[in-house]
């Protein structure tokens, strides 16, 4: 018997290959969470010792571009998941649609981030290159520049996945244009989904620590 479209020669049948996508997304996104575990543990750890600091450096992040890429990153949530659910409802320009706004939505994060590291480096906030504390403690200066290492790795790591995520959506945006999908094959875009989740809920978790720690 004929193999079934899209089905790839190595598997017997869609169920068999969509289970074998699920578990390698699955796995794949264990490991990045566990990567992030690090940087979380690195940051707990630093801001349990110098509070002071950390409060100190967190009133200099900028809440309002913060907060509005927070609110983008959310929204591009629900068109992800308004897109997979068209793509199993067989629905092809309505998933389009909702890629092509999802993708749009992580272009504007990515704008929005490069204005507030812009932003950052005028006021002298990258540690390394322009770093400069005014404040009257040497020592909490420090830290204070500590923090902002923290910072940087982690929303430079962040965004990083973000513009691989932006990559992964537009090239399924293209396939779905052409008809790639359809009720019985849909699995690239319910993997992709999960991978744009993945990188919104790290940022929910960023958004708290880094811009809000003396604003609550």
């Amino acid at each position: 018997m004929a193999k079934e479209l899209n089905i790839a020669a190595q598997f017997e049948d869609a169920g068999q290959q969509r289970a074998v996508a699920d578990l390698g997304i699955w796995i794949f996104l264990a490991t990045e969470i566990l990567f992030f575990g690090v940087l979380f543990t690195a940051y707990t750890f630093t801001r349990y010792h110098h509070p002071g600091a950390f409060a100190a450096a967190s009133r200099l992040t900028n809440v309002v571009l913060g907060s509005s890429n927070t609110a983008v990153l959310l929204t591009s949530s629900l068109t992800m998941a308004l897109a997979v659910r068209a793509a199993k409802l067989g629905r092809r320009r309505i998933l389009t649609a909702w890629l092509a706004a999802t993708l749009v939505l992580g272009l504007a994060f990515l704008v929005i981030k490069a204005i507030e590291y812009t932003l950052d480096y005028q006021q002298h906030l990258v540690p390394g290159i322009n770093f400069t504390y005014a404040g009257p403690d040497l020592l909490r200066a420090q830290y204070v520049e500590l923090f902002f290492y923290l910072y940087f790795v982690a929303t430079g790591v962040h965004a990083l996945h973000l513009i691989i995520g932006v990559g992964v959506v537009g090239s399924i945006a293209v396939l779905a244009a052409r008809g790639a999908f359809s009720k019985a094959y849909f699995t690239p875009v319910e993997v992709g989904g999960l991978y744009w989740h993945l990188v919104d809920v790290i940022w929910i978790f960023l958004y708290p620590l880094l811009y809000l720690v003396a604003r609550a």
